[in-house]
């Protein structure tokens, strides 16, 4: 099968490129994060026990949903590979197994979203805090089948290119669940209030009207790929593909979330204003590193379509100004969390609420250390952005067990607790953790994976060898 010839372009040229690519996957990515932002600033408005209960079930909820996401990460970089090819079977075979595994998974875990009041109790958290969570979950949890599905479609675009799309239908999911929010949480429009349980359906809700949106918009724009061809039939080559890359990607991704998540599970021991405080800072620095995500997966595509071309030198240069774009975004961030932290607290919590101000002053303590992890926590993920589009993943798992499980969590134990300097200490691990993950994995990236990578484009085989069963 002939490749595309390479075609060398300028570093402005791939600024060019990457502001086309990667605007709307920033903006798509901040919509999505918009959905979670919403629930848990409406719920602050609520109440702070809403909010502590709600912090740590989406933190348990993303911890699983993440894991089997790494299917649909793996079916960006096969496609954009695919796509420079003009590949339209292998196009269609990667995300067509990529759905499946998607609903193996989530019915693998959707009883660890009904019984997780048990599980948080298990985990030392408080008892009304873990009832709350498990009530928003029974609910919300079901949202895993369509959330997953709808990764995977939107990887499928985003791996075409077609990342406007990405970002409109999400930005009208977070409009949707913003309305659906605002009413069943504290009863508008006839409806009874709901509170937890309102901002749960709404999430829901908002997944599954996502789904259709990304479903209709593949089958109308895209009809040449044929999706839902032979969608019955297993094709198991192509599924253990997916499994051997998408497995390492959901490890990966998901030692660096429940990093986070183990912090909230220490931060739920610390009690429960620490909690909520914690879940403020969390929120605003994971809503600025939906832009390194973004990017990260601008890299990927990019990457993927380099090699799917075999061009070294647009590789390295696509690298270079993803990374630089990275840089300046994480140097703007930590200017604001240092200069003006109060206001972005006060957006989640209502005026009057009495334990407003020791929040406010655990919250400003929190998102100043926020921005010292900027930095780091924007460069591995770019690396791994990069290392993705190269379906280099095995040994970037590993980077990331030993730097967030042997680095960043004892050091978050022994510091909050030991040391007993409490959350500040729980902080100071995040921070370790991330910056050992950033530069074990740009050394890989720059030092190993470009020296010794291969540019045969991956699946670029006889078509008797590369065609399944189900093709």
């Amino acid at each position: 099968m002939a490749n595309t010839p390479p075609v060398q372009m300028s570093y402005g040229g791939h600024v060019r490129a990457l502001s086309i690519l990667g605007l709307p996957l920033i903006g798509g990515h901040i919509a999505q994060f918009a959905i979670g932002l919403t629930d848990t600033v409406m719920l602050g408005w609520y109440g702070v026990a809403e909010l502590a209960a709600v912090t740590l079930a989406q933190s348990f909820f993303f911890v699983w949903f993440i894991l089997g996401a790494g299917f649909a990460f793996a079916v960006m970089p096969m496609v954009a590979s695919a796509a420079a090819r003009d590949d339209h079977r292998r196009i269609r075979r990667s995300t067509r197994m990529g759905l499946w595994l998607s609903v193996v998974y989530g019915a693998l875990s959707t009883p660890l979203m009904w019984y997780s009041e048990a599980i948080l109790l298990a985990a030392g958290q408080e008892p009304q805090v873990a009832a709350d969570a498990g009530t928003y979950l029974r609910i919300a949890g079901w949202g895993i089948f369509p959330a997953l599905l709808v990764m995977v479609l939107k990887s499928y675009l985003a791996g075409l290119e077609r990342t406007q799309v990405v970002l409109w239908i999400t930005v009208m999911a977070a409009v949707v669940n913003a309305v659906v929010n605002y009413v069943l949480i504290f009863g508008h429009l006839g409806l009874p209030e709901m509170g937890l349980q309102g901002a749960a359906l709404a999430s829901l809700a908002t997944q599954s009207v996502s789904l259709l949106a990304v479903v209709g918009y593949a089958l109308w724009r895209l009809p040449e790929h044929d999706l839902l061809r032979n969608l019955q039939r297993p094709d198991w080559e192509m599924m253990r593909e997916i499994v051997r890359h998408g497995l390492p990607i959901g490890l990966t991704t998901l030692c660096e979330v429940s990093l986070f998540s183990a912090s909230a599970l220490m931060m739920g021991w610390l009690g429960t204003v620490p909690l909520a405080a914690h879940g403020i800072a969390v929120s605003v620095a994971g809503l600025t590193f939906m832009a390194h995500l973004g990017l990260s997966n601008a890299a990927t595509i990019r990457v993927g379509n380099a090699l799917g071309r075999s061009d070294k030198v647009h590789m390295v240069r696509g690298a270079l100004v993803v990374t630089m774009a990275s840089l300046l975004i994480a140097v703007a961030t930590v200017l604001v969390f240092f200069l003006a932290p109060e206001p972005l607290i006060l957006l989640f919590l209502d005026p009057d609420d009495p334990q407003k101000p020791e929040i406010l002053a655990i919250g400003v303590t929190l998102l100043a250390m926020a921005g010292l992890f900027q930095l780091m926590d924007g460069m591995q993920a770019i690396a791994l952005g990069l290392l993705r589009g190269l379906l280099d993943t095995g040994v970037p798992m590993v980077m990331a067990v030993l730097s967030y499980w042997a680095v960043g969590v004892p050091t978050s134990y022994i510091l909050g607790f030991r040391f007993e300097m409490g959350g500040v200490g729980v902080w100071i691990g995040l921070i370790l953790g991330l910056s050992t993950a950033g530069v074990l994995l740009l050394l890989r990236f720059w030092v190993h994976a470009l020296k010794h990578m291969n540019m045969t484009p991956p699946g670029d085989l006889p078509p008797d060898m590369t065609a399944g069963p189900a093709a």
